[in-house]
This record gives C-alpha cells, structure tokens and sequence, in this order.
C-alpha cells in the first residue's frame, strides 16, 4: 500500500465482504431457518420430538445467533473529528513558529523541524498501536517544520503562505467529493501502481537530498520562477501523487469502518491522512512558487 502508516493494521487491509440486504450470507454448515429452527422475527422453539418444558431453563434446539450490538469501533466522525484535531496542532504550531522564529533562524529551524518530524513520522507510524500522545507530538514537530518552511517561502514572495493553505485544503475537499459522489472504486491494480510510483519517487527525491547536501544541484526540486522544466515538471507529478495518496487514505477509512476497527484506530487514521495533507501543502507551495516573480 501507498500510505505505510496503514499498513500496521490488518482491519484497514481486509478486502470488503459483500453482503446482501445488510445480513451475512448463509454457507455450509450454518443454521438455516426452517425445521428445527426459527424463523427470523420469530420466538425459538424446541426441534420435533424434545419437550421443551421438560427441563426448565435448558436451551431450545439450535438457536439462531442473536445479532449483538458492538460498541467502541471506529466510526467516520472519529476519524474527521481526530484529523481536524490534528491538522489544527499542525498549523497552530506552525502558526507560532512563523512569527516567533527570527529571520536569521528560518533555515536552521526548518531543517531541524524537517529532520525531527521525519524521524517522528516513521517512529509514530511503526507503534502497532498510536496513541493521542504520539500523534501530538509527531504534530508539533511537524508544525515546527511547516511553520520555518513557511516564513522561508513567505519572505522570498509575500502571500504565497495563504494561496498554498486555501489551494490545499480546496484540492483535498474536491478530491474527497469526487471519491464519494463519483463512487470511486480503488482496485488492486491502481493501488499497487500508486504505491510503486510513491516509493520511486522517494527514493529520487532522498538521493536528491543527499547530493544537494553535497553540492550538487540537479535541478529537480528548484523554486521560483527560474526553476526549469524539469522542477515545474516533478512538482506537478508529486502533486498527482499526493491526491492519489490521499484517495487510498480514504478507501483505507473505509476498509477500517466496515471491519469494525477499534475506536484506537481512528487515531491511525488522522495520523495517515495528516501525512499526506502535509506534503500536499509542501508540493503546493513549490507549484505557486513557479508563477511568483522573483
């Protein structure tokens, strides 16, 4: 799967099974209604040949299962109420690291923000459980690092912070639309393709990383108006990435919704969708940074 966070739990990877009416289908070797048994809506009774009232409080032939009422699952309104949680730690923070920070500290704090919420991304996304703790302080880092970003971005062209903020969040709202008005299905094939592709480009993107730090310049991850081809080029397939991320993130909601996950696991959930909102709004400010004068 694209996103790893999900991939700690098995209830957001089990492929959906179909059921007709809202009841579980019958097979072999399940009670059916009929002789001996009772009927759906009807009171049990004993099999042919037993006397129900001989032994007082014995059970009455093969009764069918009751369905029971759970409690404590993973519901949509968790998982939107604990990613809007998230999501505001991420920018409240961000919001105070990009007045408080001085000019002279942007690029230190942002690339200690950038190294620390990366170490924290990976620490909190391996937990087998993540907890509401985990999750803040994975935010809080992340919010230090999109805070400095931001400010960097902000003084090389004044503006661009709130048209990045407005087009994210609009790119995630019509996504999320398109995936439920559309009735949009995510196949194994289109999975594995994005997952393929996310991974691939990762890699460039951290061998890039590694040369820049070297001195090397690849042109693959300029800014600006100056960028070239290339950058403009990247940006925009990173972007494409992003909303497919984000599309997986949902079906993966989904999968975890119908098999019942724990209530715990709707924080998974606002973590991996908090992930991929993160570098959604990174990739958007490269991609206004391109029509920016410089």
């Amino acid at each position: 799967m694209a996103n790893p966070v999900f991939s700690r739990s098995e209830t957001f990877n089990r492929p959906p099974q179909p059921t007709g009416y809202g009841y579980p289908q019958q097979g072999y070797g399940q009670p059916q209604p009929g002789y001996g048994y009772p009927q759906p809506g009807q009171a049990p009774y004993a099999p042919y040949g037993q006397n129900p009232y001989g032994q007082p409080g014995a059970p009455l032939g093969h009764q069918q299962p009751q369905p029971q009422h759970i409690s404590g699952v993973m519901t949509m309104d968790d998982v939107l109420a604990k990613t809007a949680i998230s999501l505001l730690i991420v920018f409240a923070v961000a919001a105070g690291a990009y007045l408080l920070v001085p000019v002279e500290l942007v690029i230190p704090v942002t690339i200690g923000g950038a190294v620390a919420s990366l170490v924290a991304s990976l620490v909190v996304g391996m937990r087998a459980r993540i907890s509401p703790v985990a999750l803040a302080i994975y935010a809080v880092l992340e919010g230090v690092f999109i805070g400095g970003l931001s400010k960097f971005f902000d003084m090389m062209w004044p503006g661009i912070v709130m048209s990045a903020v407005l087009a994210t969040f609009v790119t995630a709202g019509a996504t999320l639309a398109a995936y439920k008005f559309f009735n949009i299905r995510v196949t194994g094939k289109f999975r594995k393709m994005v997952t393929i592709a996310t991974m691939a480009f990762a890699g460039v993107m951290l061998v890039n990383f590694a040369l820049a730090m070297l001195g090397f310049d690849t042109g693959l991850r300029d800014v600006g108006s100056s960028a070239g081809l290339l950058s403009i080029g990247v940006s925009i397939l990173a972007v494409c990435l992003a909303v497919f991320n984000l599309v997986l993130d949902f079906d993966f909601v989904e999968r975890g919704i119908a098999a019942q996950a724990p209530a715990s696991e709707s924080w998974r959930a606002a973590f991996g969708i908090t992930v991929t909102m993160v570098w959604l709004y990174i990739e958007m400010l490269r991609i206004l940074s391109y029509f920016q004068q410089d």
